[in-house]
């Protein structure tokens, strides 16, 4: 059996893998996505903040799953860290891990399929903000 070192490539491969189990489900991006929006230190209201509003989604029922599956998902990850009562999450010590992977798919959103863009409502602010940005060019053309 192979001996891993901190910090050395097994480390660093099972982190990645655990930044792209994090962002896997809708949920957890949203989620993600709130405590982007907030100064460090700053909560986010749950089941709230992994709602997606193009998706119809039960209170409860998502409710139980970030309490069973999703949060835990992210926690053990470092990513956020959450509290029961009141019902919330915060940025874990390693939130920056999945910061970064979101900031470079919205720095290169003119360059995402429609596919991919479409019903993703931070994809689609950001998009518009590109094009805003540059005068209503779409900047790469990339349809979907």
């Amino acid at each position: 059996m192979q001996s891993r070192q901190p910090g050395g490539p097994g480390e660093v491969v099972e982190r990645w893998d655990r930044v792209f189990a994090a962002l896997s489900a809708e949920p957890r991006r949203q989620i993600v996505t709130e405590l982007m929006d907030v100064a460090p230190g700053e909560a986010v209201s749950l089941p709230e903040a992994g709602t997606n509003p193009a998706l119809e989604t039960e209170p409860e029922r998502l409710q139980t799953q970030l309490h069973h599956h999703h949060l835990p998902v992210l926690a053990d990850a470092g990513l956020v860290q959450w509290e029961r009562d009141p019902f919330r999450a915060y940025r874990g010590r390693d939130f920056e891990e999945v910061t970064i992977v979101l900031e470079s798919l919205y720095a290169n959103v003119d360059a995402m399929p429609d596919r991919l863009v479409r019903g993703c409502r931070r994809l689609e602010r950001e998009r518009e903000q590109e094009r805003d940005d540059d005068g209503g060019s779409s900047g790469y053309g990339v349809k979907g």
